[in-house]
C-alpha cells in the first residue's frame, strides 16, 4: 500500500518509542473533524499499549507554546494533523530532547531533529490534498504498532471528508478494506459508520462542530469521546446549541458582507470579523470562507478570499498567550485552482507563507490555508500578498 521509505521510517519510530522508558505520551491535536479523527486514532493506539496519554488541542502550531511543551526532557509528543508545516520549528525547540512523531498531511518542511519523526506522507510522494488526510496518516501508523488497531479505519474515512476529491489513492484503499470489513456501509453511494448507525459525513460534520465552535468549552475532549463512543444526549444537546450560536453569526456576518461588499486588491478580496465569533474557536472563520467561496453573488470568482478573525488570547489546557494576534483564513474559489494547479498562481499555503514571511505562523493547503500573525500586521499581510501574486502572474 505505501513507499518502503514510509514503512522503514515508521518502523525506526515505533522500536524508538518500545525502547522509551517513559510510560506516557503529550498528544497535540488539531480541532477539525480530521484533527479529532487523527487523535482518536492515536489515543486509543497508545492506550492499548499501556501508555497514559494526555491531549491537548492546538489550532496553531504557536512557538510560545510548543517552546513550553518542549522545554521538558525524555518525553514521547505525537502531533496528529498539524505539526509537519513547522517540522523546522519544532525540531529547533526540541533540540533532541524529545520523542517527536508527526502525522500530519498540511505541506512539510523539513525536519533537522534526528528525535523528530515526520511520517507525514507528502514525504514519499503523495498529496495531502487527494491523496490522505491527518486521520489516514495516523490509521497507517496505528496499523503498524499492532494489527489490533486496523478497527480505526472507520476514523480514517470520517477524517478524509474533508478532502474536496473523494477517497483516491491510499484513502480509497482504507476505504475498500473498511467496507470489506463491515465497519463502513456503503448504500448508494453513502457511507455509513456501522457501529454508530450515522453517515460519515454527518459524523465529519458534528465533529466540525465540536472542535471548532466548541473549542473553549471542552469541544475537542468531546469530539474524541464521539470518535470512539458514539453520540450522548448531552453532547447532543451542546452541538445543538452551538451550531445554533454559529449559524447566527454566521448570518449576521454574510448580511453585513452582502450590504457593504469585500475590501479587495487587485488579486485579493478580503473582510474582517473581528469578535464577532467570541466564545468560538478561530477554525469557524475558515469554515465561513469556505461556505463564502460559493456565494457568487457576493465574492469574485477569480480573486483568493482571506477572512480575519481576533484570536483569544487563552489556550486551552496551557494557559494565555503573550502577544495580540488574529488569525487570516484563505480559501480559493473555484475558478482559481485551475490556475494554481497549472503553477500560474501560487496556491493558499504558498501566498500566506511567503506573505507572512518574518511575522506568521501559516500551514494549510493549495486551496486552504491559515496563518497566525500580529495584530498590526494585517495591511502588510494583505500588501505582500497582492505583490506576490502580481509577481507570480507577471501582471506587474
Amino acid at each position: 500500500m505505501l513507499p518502503q521509505e514510509f514503512n522503514v521510517l515508521a518502523k525506526r519510530a515505533i522500536e524508538k518509542l518500545a525502547e522509551h522508558k517513559t510510560a506516557s505520551a503529550l498528544l497535540i491535536h488539531h480541532d477539525d473533524a480530521d484533527g479529532l479523527c487523527s487523535a482518536a486514532i492515536i489515543k486509543m493506539a497508545l492506550e492499548r499499549k499501556g501508555y497514559t496519554v494526555k491531549t491537548i488541542c492546538l489550532e496553531k502550531v504557536y512557538p510560545e507554546v510548543i517552546a513550553t511543551l518542549h522545554s521538558k526532557t525524555d518525553q514521547i509528543i505525537f502531533y496528529a494533523d498539524l505539526g509537519s508545516s513547522h517540522a523546522d520549528l519544532i525540531s529547533e525547540l526540541n533540540n533532541r530532547r524529545n520523542l517527536t512523531i508527526i502525522l500530519d498531511h498540511h505541506d512539510p518542511k523539513p525536519s533537522s531533529d534526528p528525535e523528530v519523526f515526520d511520517l507525514n506522507l507528502e514525504n514519499f510522494g503523495y498529496a495531502g490534498e487527494t491523496d490522505f488526510s491527518g486521520a489516514t496518516c495516523c490509521y497507517l501508523f496505528a496499523k503498524l504498532l499492532s494489527d489490533d488497531n486496523a478497527d480505526l479505519d472507520y476514523l480514517a474515512i470520517v477524517g478524509s471528508q474533508e478532502l474536496p476529491s473523494g477517497y483516491k489513492s491510499v484513502n480509497n484503499l482504507i476505504l475498500e478494506e473498511s467496507i470489506r470489513s463491515g465497519r463502513i456501509r456503503r448504500e448508494d453511494n453513502v457511507l455509513e459508520v456501522v457501529k454508530f448507525k450515522i453517515g460519515v459525513s454527518k459524523l465529519f460534520s458534528i465533529l466540525q462542530i465540536l472542535g471548532a465552535v466548541g473549542y473553549y468549552e471542552g469541544g475537542p475532549d468531546m469530539g474524541i469521546t464521539v470518535c470512539l463512543e458514539g453520540l450522548n444526549h448531552y453532547i447532543e444537546e451542546k452541538i445543538a446549541a452551538w451550531e445554533d450560536k454559529r449559524k447566527q453569526v454566521n448570518q449576521k456576518l454574510l448580511g453585513r458582507l452582502y450590504r457593504e461588499g469585500l475590501m479587495e486588491t487587485e488579486h485579493i478580496q478580503w473582510f474582517d470579523a473581528g469578535d464577532m465569533y467570541a466564545g468560538m474557536g478561530t477554525k469557524v472563520i475558515g469554515q465561513f470562507c469556505s461556505f463564502l467561496s460559493y456565494q457568487k453573488r457576493l465574492i469574485k470568482s477569480d480573486k483568493y478570499i482571506i477572512g480575519f478573525i481576533n484570536v483569544p488570547p487563552i489556550i486551552p489546557k496551557w494557559g494565555e498567550l503573550r502577544e495580540r494576534l488574529i488569525k487570516a483564513s484563505v480559501r480559493v474559489p473555484q475558478k482559481l485552482r485551475d490556475l494554481i494547479d497549472k503553477g500560474i498562481l501560487p496556491g493558499a499555503f504558498q501566498l500566506v507563507e511567503v506573505a507572512s514571511q518574518g511575522f506568521g505562523v501559516a500551514d494549510g493547503h493549495r486551496y486552504a490555508a491559515s496563518v497566525v500573525l500580529p495584530l498590526n500586521k494585517k495591511e502588510e499581510l494583505i500588501n505582500n500578498a497582492e505583490r506576490f501574486v502580481c509577481l507570480c502572474s507577471k501582471k506587474c
